[in-house]
């Protein structure tokens, strides 16, 4: 088993992860960068308008910028595995972390921004088609449903801004949520408009239908019961995202949504450990608020590592 030394370890390939990267070796420190894939979320958002000094974008041509920034700096290491548990290092000091390869990491701090997955709906029919006009990604999987009917689950912003993408595309669209009324922001409302979709609110998922590719979704109105059966092609599932913090469950203090516990410093209840990003209890999952807590933790594992003597 491999085992390599830095003074920080940053965990993740997203926004936080590449801006602690950044201020971590401009305070010239020895650091590691290990995450599953780089890019993160941001990859899967087409459009990006709200990012300072940059009026519009897509989520691909900022995340090659980031990248091309870090670069500069250069990490120590950049490694594609997958971490799968962030523990002490009970025969020495500092942190180990252990991936799916076999490799080990030894760091007197870490950063952790290891950010979000796709939450899924958990009903008959979603796992087995998967990738058969089940989607969580209309970006990535929006021009194959060209003038066919189609749904979009969730209310919020990123329900909404799904359903813009595909607007110039699929035929009809439905949106079901199980909110009496969405919640998106009113500019992705007023983008997408009252007429351009047929919204059922209030409703819930009971099974996706279809034997070879997605034939309908089944719904149920919570308030009534009543069922009724969606005649659609697609189905793409936009209803938040779980944080991936499972290989730090044992050591970090987690809240109920699985999210890690920080405070105003970017600091973890474990000394030396510091969270950023999507993966934190941190309100509002935004590209530039990730970035910010990216830049925090670094600088605040600077400090930590001043004063435990290990610069």
């Amino acid at each position: 088993m491999e085992e390599h030394d830095y003074q920080l370890a940053i965990i993740g390939g997203g926004p936080a992860s590449f801006s602690a990267a950044i201020y971590a070796k401009r305070k010239n420190l020895s650091t590691a960068v290990i995450a599953k894939e780089f890019g993160g979320q941001l990859l899967w958002s087409n459009e990006v308008e709200n990012y300072p000094g940059i009026q519009s974008t897509t989520g691909y041509e900022l995340m090659k910028k980031f990248q091309d920034h870090v670069k500069e700096y250069g990490p120590d290491q950049f490694e594609g595995e997958e971490v799968t548990q962030l523990k002490r290092d009970e025969e020495g000091e500092g942190f180990l972390i252990e991936t799916k390869g076999g490799e080990v990491f030894h760091a007197q701090a870490v950063v952790v921004a290891s950010g979000s997955r796709w939450r899924k709906l958990g009903v008959p029919g979603e796992e087995d088609l998967t990738g058969k006009g089940v989607s969580y990604c209309t970006t990535c999987d929006g021009p194959l449903f060209a003038d066919r009917d189609v749904l979009v689950v969730g209310g919020g912003n990123s329900a909404f801004e799904g359903i813009i993408d595909l607007l110039p595309i699929a035929g009809k669209i439905f949106n079901v949520d199980i909110a009496p009324e969405p919640i998106a922001d009113p500019i992705l409302k007023e983008r997408v408009g009252e007429d351009a979709i047929e919204g059922y609110y209030n409703h819930e998922i009971v099974e996706i239908q279809g034997e070879e590719s997605v034939s309908g979704v089944k719904i149920r109105d919570r308030e009534s019961e009543e069922e009724k059966v969606l005649d659609v092609e697609g189905v793409f599932i936009e209803i938040g995202l779980i944080p991936n913090s499972g290989f730090a469950e044992e050591l970090l203090e987690l809240n109920e949504a699985g999210e890690i516990v920080v405070d105003c410093k970017a600091e973890t209840n474990v000394p030396g450990i510091y969270g950023a990003g999507d993966v934190t209890n941190v309100p509002e999952k935004q590209i530039v608020i990730s970035a910010g807590e990216g830049a925090k933790a670094a600088l605040g594992a600077y400090r930590y590592l001043i004063r435990e003597g290990q610069i």
